[in-house]
């Protein structure tokens, strides 16, 4: 999945970025682990501009974040929570990990979404609990902009500075990227296997 990365990214550039880290919000699979550092290691090498390398995968970022907020607020917690139950196996999304994730909102308040960015398996979900508790969206998008904007400038900064100061990065790059992606789809095809719907009846 790297070289189809890759490929997307050479092709559509910085919309290829931007495509990518928004379906990263929709499909766990694809990580943005792997993506922010490849288009970072293009911009070190002269393919594209880091800032708007990293102003495209934010982009990408809050337009998912935005999508599951504005599914969340549209049909509310008790019909959202059927739906992970009945269909949320190919998202890894229960019932009980929409419950989880509301008890974290609750827990840390407002700062839950942009410190939820941070954090693998949390910053796709939290935009859930921020919508069925009809966060402003003003508030919610500067918030996701806050946590998401440090994320992804992080992860490209990072392939930036190292295919800046290595020569033949290349070579470890795609191992290294190869082996998150083989981790995080086993992690998936375990998630989609043991699911359980949380349903009592």
């Amino acid at each position: 999945m790297t070289d189809w990365i890759t490929d997307l990214v050479e092709k559509m550039g910085y919309a290829g970025i931007l495509l990518l880290m928004f379906l990263e919000n929709l499909f766990p699979p694809i990580p943005s682990e792997v993506i922010m550092p490849l288009a970072g290691f293009g911009a070190a090498d002269g393919k594209y501009s880091l800032g708007l390398v990293i102003a495209a995968g934010l982009a990408g970022t809050m337009l998912g974040a935005l999508f599951w907020y504005s599914l969340a607020r549209k049909i509310g917690d008790e019909r959202l929570r059927r739906l992970a139950d009945r269909h949320g196996r190919w998202i890894t999304l229960s019932g009980a990990d929409i419950a989880a994730i509301e008890k974290w909102f609750c827990r840390h308040g407002i700062w839950a979404v942009p410190l939820a960015h941070l954090v693998p398996g949390l910053r796709t979900l939290i935009s859930i609990p921020a919508g069925l508790f009809t966060m402003p969206v003003p508030l919610f998008l500067l918030l996701t902009a806050i946590g998401a904007g440090v994320w992804t400038g992080v992860l490209g900064a990072a392939g930036y500075l190292l295919g800046a100061r290595f020569e033949g990065v290349e070579k470890f790059m795609g191992p290294v990227s190869t082996a998150i992606m083989v981790g995080l789809s086993i992690y998936y095809i375990w998630r989609v296997c043991s699911f359980k719907s949380g349903r009592t009846g």
